[in-house]
């Protein structure tokens, strides 16, 4: 029998989050409307300074396609600098490992994730990648993006409280991001993995000697540091190639469950956030309340098709659960609290061998990655979930013959048809390639396409479009053609929703109020609320129910 302990660890670990969220929230809304924070005094001198350097000023507001066009120039440029960091990395310093320069396909993949949250690694850290990459590089990035994410967010709520057509200054948001937000975290997280017992040092390996096996060199590095951004941010790009099943990142239940915190925390926070910069704290409720919801189901599924596996013969013991793929070291429910948490917050870190999970399990893993918003990854996660309560908002409306109105802005065309570009482009991002490497053989030997090798091709791109990172394994992805195409779709999938976001905030901030009326949805209500579940469900389900039975559930029979 599982101890009631590892249930006790769980309902803990979400109870910590779930009251933690609230307070930071309304610190993220006093950092994004520039309010005194009891940080002003020490950070204040460095904002003042990167304004300075980037010949920033303050007072500046953009209208949306401004404060877009600057987003994607410094992402650009990031990218750009770490691509050519990769497979130039031989001949740099800190290569202690010998790390050799990256082909220019799989320095486009991994440059690609990164900049884009997703993380994907079609590379063994240990082996390919040099500290003075992983430092400068990807973990630069790793700071680029879940700040990018969260930038989008605050100009897109902007959106519901303008009329002047503006939704903020991108790089003010930018470096408020960093330093207020994302320092003072990943220095605390950092300690507390420090505490644990994760090593920090910059030397790159040390030898150990054994009676039997001889001298084995073991990696190191700043892996606790590396860890709390990882986390926090929602990367998910491991230090190691076994990501948090390495006892090194993550040796004891402690810090197991300490990245849950860190995972799940500012996505959370964000809702919160949002109630307080839109002055209507009670409406970040049904948003919180939504997609704590989705989790815990999931989380239910996943552990119940966990526990106990039907196929296997009743003379295998499955007291401790089915534990093929699950780490040792850990309880079946504390793990399976980290692994959705990870994938439903869009991390994609792993204590778990995915492609070893149930086909029920797999499933519920992949329902979050489709539905991206429960509560999805740092920013963009929260903006996919406004998403969603617009294309609610305005079907509702159509249903009970109302003019579709959300926060007294009416909801329009602009904002359905970019709602539906986001929405509609996840599907064609993944069917499209998965249907190519079907169809011409790609990533399996011939005659060996199976219901398990179809699954592991829709989780590879499913994680890329999501921009989660996680994967299945089962497949040979290491090749131009995946390479290229998994760059390409963790792109798309990145840019043009936050394209879309920032889109609706602007159009939305152009629009003056609308006053409240009998005809107005009630969106604070316990109704909407079960509306809106429902219709997250219902919507991810008609997108992707198809797949899921050429893909995991076609496992069942």
């Amino acid at each position: 029998m599982i101890p009631w302990q590892a249930y006790l660890d769980v309902a803990l670990t979400l109870s910590v989050v779930l009251a933690l969220a609230p307070v930071l929230g309304r610190y993220m809304a006093r950092v994004y409307t520039d309010r005194p924070t009891l940080l002003d005094g020490l950070l204040g001198p460095v904002d003042r300074f990167l304004f300075r350097l980037l010949g920033v000023s303050r007072r500046e507001e953009m209208g949306w396609k401004e404060y877009a066009a600057n987003l994607l120039l410094l992402n650009a440029i990031a990218l750009v600098a770490v691509f050519l960091l990769l497979v130039t990395q031989a001949g740099l310093p800190l290569n202690a490992l010998g790390a050799p320069n990256m082909s220019w396909d799989l320095a486009s993949h991994t440059a690609s994730s990164f900049v884009t949250n997703t993380n994907y690694q079609h590379y063994v850290p240990e082996q390919q990648l040099s500290l003075f990459s992983a430092l400068f590089g990807l973990q630069t990035l790793m700071y680029v993006s879940p700040a990018t994410g969260l930038c989008v967010f605050v100009a897109f709520s902007r959106g519901f409280q303008r009329r002047d057509g503006t939704v903020g200054n991108f790089y003010v948001d930018f470096v408020r991001t960093l330093t207020r937000i994302f320092l003072p975290l990943v220095i605390l997280g950092t300690l507390g993995f420090l505490l644990a017992g994760v090593p920090e040092t910059l030397a790159q390996s040390v030898t150990a000697y054994s009676p039997l096996a001889g001298a084995q060199v073991i990696p190191l590095g700043p892996v606790a540091s590396w860890n709390a951004i990882m986390l926090l941010g929602t990367n998910g790009g491991g230090y190691f190639n076994a990501n948090l099943a390495q006892p090194l990142a993550n040796p004891t239940a402690a810090t197991l469950l300490l990245g849950v915190v860190l995972m799940l925390l500012i996505p959370l926070a964000t809702p919160f956030a949002f109630g307080y910069l839109i002055r209507r704290p009670g409406e970040a409720y049904p948003l919180v309340v939504s997609a704590i919801a989705i989790f815990l189901l999931a989380l239910g599924i996943f552990l119940y098709f966990s526990l106990n596996n039907p196929f296997l013969p009743p003379t295998i013991s499955q007291a401790q659960g089915f534990l093929s793929g699950a780490e040792a070291r850990f309880s079946l429910p504390e793990s399976a609290l980290f692994e959705v948490s990870s994938i439903y917050s869009n991390t994609g870190a792993s204590v778990m061998a995915i492609g070893a999970l149930t086909p029920w399990a797999q499933t519920s893993l992949l329902f979050g990655m489709f539905l991206q918003a429960s509560p999805g990854g740092d920013g963009t996660g929260f903006g996919m979930l406004l998403i969603y309560v617009i294309l609610a908002v305005f079907v509702g409306g159509l249903m009970v013959g109302r003019t579709p109105e959300y926060l007294g802005k009416k909801v329009g065309r602009d904002q359905v048809k970019w709602s539906a570009a986001a929405l509609l482009s996840h599907p064609f991002l993944i069917l499209i390639p998965v249907a190519l490497a079907v169809v011409l053989g790609l990533g399996f030997a011939p005659g060996t396409l199976n219901p398990a090798t179809f699954t592991s091709i829709l989780y590879e791109f499913t994680s890329e479009s999501a921009n989660n990172g996680s994967g299945i394994g089962g497949i040979a992805d290491t090749t131009v053609f995946y390479n290229v195409a998994g760059a390409l779709v963790m792109l798309v999938g990145r840019y043009l929703p936050i394209l879309a976001m920032l889109a609706i905030g602007g159009s939305l901030s152009r629009e003056g109020p609308q006053p409240v009326g009998p005809g107005t949805l009630r969106t604070e209500s316990l109704t909407f609320t079960i509306y809106l579940i429902l219709f997250l469900i219902v919507i991810a389900g008609l997108l992707f129910l198809p797949v899921l039975v050429l893909g995991p559930l076609s496992q069942l029979g």
